[in-house]
């Protein structure tokens, strides 16, 4: 078999030598043998798992769970099932990963700007901490941190308070916990419209500022808006949440004293050594990124704004960093995939996250595909929705020619 070439002569090629041929001969071939050798692995696996009698499915996660959970989110105890102490685990790993990503993009943005600093303290200072907490290992941070923080924290017995409205012990942070009303919902919609209300004030103060050269103080009207307007409509409607106050055993036996359990909500210290441990960490990534994105950007855009009549402070804000974003963005985009799947490491000090909650289930039940198929299924989740985010705004910054 042959074909005639494109130029419409007579000369034949025959078929195998033509690249698209062959490019589609040799893609179905290797889909084909892809689909044989799943095919192959996840009968077997079926195969064996029968033969040793055990059980497969996710029919497990409707059964009682038995065990408790130190620190969770949502209502559990020893009679919920697994499904909800898996649910229990994910939002745990959400919980520290979210408020780690905060503090760890604040604290490296600090330290970034610090490394660039014409100050020799403040520059070093920042070198030292960059350099330091980059190259020990994260498993030994999290272990320092949490004996750090058991050395030097009260007994049970005893307790730090802070305005009678924040207790600290060895248990962990004690506050009061939060319990809605009816009408609290208004409250919930005020904060979404607030946010959505300083969207609409940014975009507008972008505009102006393109319009007329004035800028806006977007970043305070914006505070004021999210904090007014929930609270506003929280006093309109009658205040509608109560406050459960942890309750503290100062007297009796000793046994006996201490919190209440289940009073009020509480921190334990594995929480607070993961997110100390995990934000430092990748903070000192995270300035590095800065440092470099604020380097790539050409020296003259300093000096120009500094002919305007800028300050330091404002050329880095207006001028420098929005002109970096671009740098730093897809760099910051890893480091925070690495800081969510880094919290698996939460294990070594027995925090609730999502590997060890499964890893509980897992040795109660035996499914060891079903629950490491589903800490993969869960992490890559998180990973590309963390992405897509990322991504979308890593587009929204980027330079547009005119």
């Amino acid at each position: 078999m042959s074909v005639t070439t494109d130029s419409g002569d007579s000369a034949k090629v025959p078929l195998w030598n033509n690249p698209k041929f062959r490019a589609a001969v040799s893609q179905s071939l290797l889909i084909a043998i892809l689909l044989w050798l799943g095919y192959a692995i996840i009968s077997n696996t079926l195969r064996n798992l029968e033969e040793q009698q055990i059980a497969s499915g996710f029919d497990f996660l409707s059964t009682t769970a038995g065990f408790g959970i130190i620190q969770k989110l949502i209502p559990y105890n020893e009679a919920s099932s697994y499904g909800r102490a898996f649910m229990v685990g994910i939002l745990n790993t959400l919980f520290v990963s979210a408020i780690g990503v905060i503090i760890a993009t604040l604290l490296g943005f600090t330290v970034g700007v610090m490394r660039l600093s014409k100050n020799w303290v403040i520059s070093n200072i920042a070198y030292v901490y960059v350099e330091v907490l980059r190259n020990i290992p994260l498993l030994l941070q999290i272990i320092v941190w949490y004996g750090l923080i058991l050395g030097f924290s009260p007994d049970k017995r005893d307790k730090w308070s802070f305005f009678n409205i924040f207790h600290y012990n060895i248990s962990g942070i004690r506050s009061p916990a939060t319990m809605a009303e009816p009408g609290f919902w208004m409250t919930g919609l005020a904060f979404i419209l607030a946010i959505v209300g300083t969207v609409f004030l940014a975009k507008w103060s972008r505009k102006r500022q393109d319009a007329t050269g004035q800028t806006f103080p977007v970043f305070w009207a914006s505070l004021g808006v999210i904090i007014g307007l929930p609270t506003l409509v929280f006093l309109l409607t009658g205040s509608p949440m109560t406050l459960e106050h942890p309750e503290f055993v100062s007297e009796g036996p000793i046994f006996k004293r201490g919190f209440e359990l289940g009073k009020g909500a509480v921190l334990i210290p594995e929480f607070l050594a993961m997110l100390v441990a995990l934000s430092t960490y990748t903070a000192a990534f995270i300035a590095e990124n800065v440092r470099a994105g604020i380097l790539a950007v050409s020296h003259g855009q300093s000096e120009a704004a500094g002919a305007l009549g800028l300050r330091r402070g404002q050329a880095l804000r207006l001028i420098v960093i929005p002109q970096a974003s671009r740098v730093i963005i897809p760099p910051l985009t890893s480091q925070y995939l690495n800081l969510t799947k880094n919290s698996s490491l939460a294990v070594g000090i027995a925090y609730p996250d999502l590997v060890a909650v499964g890893g509980t289930v897992l040795n109660q039940t035996g499914q060891a595909i079903e629950i490491i198929g589903m800490w993969m299924l869960i992490y890559l989740s998180i990973s590309l929705a963390t992405s897509a985010f990322m991504n979308w705004y890593n587009a929204k910054m980027a330079l547009v020619e005119r």
